[in-house]
């Protein structure tokens, strides 16, 4: 599933004459691209698709649905590590999956 999920800006620079922004989902953290909302800045929160911030959002209802997505487990599954999850699913551990 990929969601559109909120998340807040803690920094922006300009990669290569792209706006690009370092954003904070509840926690992890990620490269977004602000092309579609160059205006927003440091400590807004924006809604991000696929690496695109798409719309600005207000802190209440990022919070909100942040904590949403997190008792549904929606989180987990859009930014947790796909190869701990699979060998946990399979009753290992991903380093048991290294050896």
């Amino acid at each position: 599933m990929c969601l559109a999920v909120p998340g807040r800006v803690v920094g922006i620079e300009e990669r290569d004459g792209t706006p690009m922004a370092r954003v904070d989902f509840g926690g992890v953290v990620k490269d977004v691209c602000l092309a579609y909302l160059p205006e927003i800045g440091v400590g807004d929160y924006a809604i991000v698709h696929v690496g695109f911030a798409i719309q600005r959002l207000d802190e209440e209802s990022a919070l909100a649905t942040l904590r949403l997505f997190e008792r549904i487990g929606a989180l987990e599954e859009e930014f947790g590590d796909a190869w701990t999850r699979a060998a946990t699913e399979a009753g290992g551990t991903r380093k048991e999956e290294e050896r």
